[in-house]
């Protein structure tokens, strides 16, 4: 078995674990917000934190109602700029703890007088000297080249900040029940995604898609796939695709779609009807019959969740196909060619 596989397996006890050991310092963090009246937030990352950023933004914005900029680190590590962030939280998420310009990001946001706080697997690494505050992944070492465990684990955490800023529990019972959700994915899906795999042994290009909060599903999943398997893996929101891109469907185009039974549904079910019209090969992520009944290859999830919740689960299932396909290509996804763990720039 894998590395990769198993910190897959390991992410119900890693969600578990920190909603058990963070509550004290996501509590602390809350309250500041709270007290300073915060009214922006930023979230600063890279990669596979990145696309955990972009759940946070919509988080964020949905349930707490708070504006969120994804931050381009740039405008301070290449143009210096001056930002104004004295009433701004700003969160830098890094599994290493090692991304340099993320750290500077958190630096100079200090220095302009805002709130910040990082996540991040590594306790000891620059990124929590940076901040001010510090959240830990409890995913213990990720020793696979494709990180997973630490991407579920920044989003379980991004829920966990999301919670105690309202003082809403009914969102920490359902990060728990998202944990649950994923281990049934384990014992009800997974044989299934490892059988269908193989028929994609050839496959060198795909699309992507979802909406609203998996649109963060979308992009991470097509980065492991693209990091496992070395073949294009395109995402994007089912709406920008609209916007020009559906026009490369070509009759057998696998088209990868995530449609969960949430406020996204409806639009991901009239795109799936667009793609199936124009002969694409569908490969659909729902828990609704309606939609897999238009797919050639379907996983069907026996759970429902919220939109909140449902791309802490939902990845997995992108995460277990990255895996299995680059096993059927006889490819190690544990060592991708040119990665390494840690990437560094400025």
């Amino acid at each position: 078995m894998s590395y990769m596989l198993d910190e897959i397996h390991e992410q119900p006890d890693v969600i578990r674990r920190l909603v058990r050991e963070e509550r004290e310092r996501v509590e602390d963090i809350a309250r500041k917000v709270r007290e300073r009246n915060v009214s922006l937030g930023v979230l600063a990352a890279r990669g596979t934190s990145d696309n955990a950023a972009t759940y946070g933004k919509y988080l964020f914005e949905m349930v707490n109602g708070l504006p969120i900029a994804l931050a381009a680190p740039s405008v301070f590590t290449l143009y210096h700029a001056k930002l104004r962030l004295d009433a701004a939280l700003v969160i830098g998420i890094s599994q290493s703890g090692q991304a340099a310009d993320v750290i500077e990001y958190l630096e100079r946001s200090r220095e302009l007088g805002a709130i910040t706080a990082c996540i991040t697997n590594e306790p000891q690494s620059g990124i929590t000297r940076a901040a001010e505050s510090c959240l830990l992944c409890h995913a213990w070492p990720e020793k696979s080249v494709a990180a997973t465990k630490s991407y579920t684990a920044s989003l379980a955490l991004l829920c966990l900040l999301s919670a105690a800023c309202l003082e809403r529990s009914d969102l920490v019972d359902g990060l728990l029940r998202t944990a649950d959700c994923i281990q049934r994915i384990f014992d009800c899906c997974e044989p299934e995604i490892a059988e269908r795999a193989e028929r994609y042994r050839y496959m060198d290009e795909c699309i992507v898609l979802a909406r609203g909060t998996n649109r963060a599903t979308a992009f991470e999943t097509a980065l492991k796939i693209a990091e496992t398997s070395y073949m294009s893996a395109d995402p994007y929101s089912s709406v920008d695709f609209l916007h020009g891109p559906i026009a490369v469907v070509e009759e057998g185009l696998p088209c990868i779609l995530f449609a969960p039974s949430g406020q996204s549904y409806r639009s991901m079910f009239e795109i799936a009807e667009r793609l199936h019209s124009r002969g694409a090969e569908l490969i659909v992520v729902s828990d609704t019959e309606e939609i897999l009944e238009l797919a050639t290859t379907k996983f069907r999830l026996p759970f429902s969740l919220d939109d909140i919740f449902s791309p802490i689960a939902y990845i997995t299932v992108g995460q277990l196909f990255s895996y299995y396909l680059a096993a059927t290509k006889g490819l190690d996804p544990d060592n991708p060619r040119g990665l390494t763990k840690v990437t560094i720039t400025r």
